[in-house]
């Protein structure tokens, strides 16, 4: 991966965990709750949650790449078209209230649950490594540089929500759920959905 792709994919990354969902409705109210220290659980939870996720992605697309160019071409159309997808619907639901599925158990097992079931998360990943991997490359060789950056950056963006909860309380959540910053964000996917579509060219075999 280039310099240029990684930092395309970084500043993409980054979107894709600051935008605010369960994931940071749970670490806000386990910072208020518990404190910085006792809800970091939560965090690592959802750490584990994004190895196996980016584990299970790069076996997915090494498949694609390996099954034919044009089954990998089609996937990122179809990943291109559904970060789209995710900018509108997030633009939509922005004036909503973002619930936290009902779970139970420690601080670690909830969020891992929530983390695993939040509807973003399987084909985000899928989404989000088709149109960053070259098929070209050794897949082994991408995943030095994705996975340390994707698990660096999803560390920070949970442990700030944490770390919101615990200093500010509810104040957080109005600051992070607000409606245009939730906006801005959906807008962010789309425009990344629309100029990474329109770049895919297919794969010449």
């Amino acid at each position: 991966m280039s310099v240029e792709g990684w930092i395309i994919f970084a500043l993409f990354w980054a979107v894709f965990v600051t935008t605010p969902g369960p994931n940071a409705v749970n670490c806000i109210n386990n910072g208020m709750t518990l404190g910085f220290r006792r809800a970091l659980p939560g965090v690592l939870a959802i750490l584990t949650q994004a190895s196996a996720f980016l584990a299970l992605s790069a076996i997915g697309i090494t498949a694609l790449i390996a099954a034919s160019p044009t089954s990998f071409f089609v996937a990122k159309l179809i990943g291109a078209a559904f970060l789209i997808y995710l900018g509108i619907r997030g633009w939509i639901m922005a004036s909503r209230p973002v619930s936290v599925p009902p779970t139970s158990g420690s601080i670690y097992w909830r969020a891992l649950a929530i983390a695993t079931i939040n509807p973003k998360s399987v084909a985000g990943y899928l989404a989000a490594f088709s149109q960053f991997v070259q098929p070209d490359v050794p897949i082994g060789q991408q995943m030095w540089v994705i996975v340390p950056t994707a698990l660096t950056l999803t560390a920070l963006s949970y442990t700030t929500f944490t770390a919101l909860g615990a200093g500010i309380g509810r104040a957080a959540l109005g600051a992070v759920f607000n409606v245009w910053f939730r906006r801005i964000m959906a807008g962010s996917f789309v425009i990344y959905g629309l100029l990474l579509g329109s770049a895919s060219t297919p794969v010449k075999a």
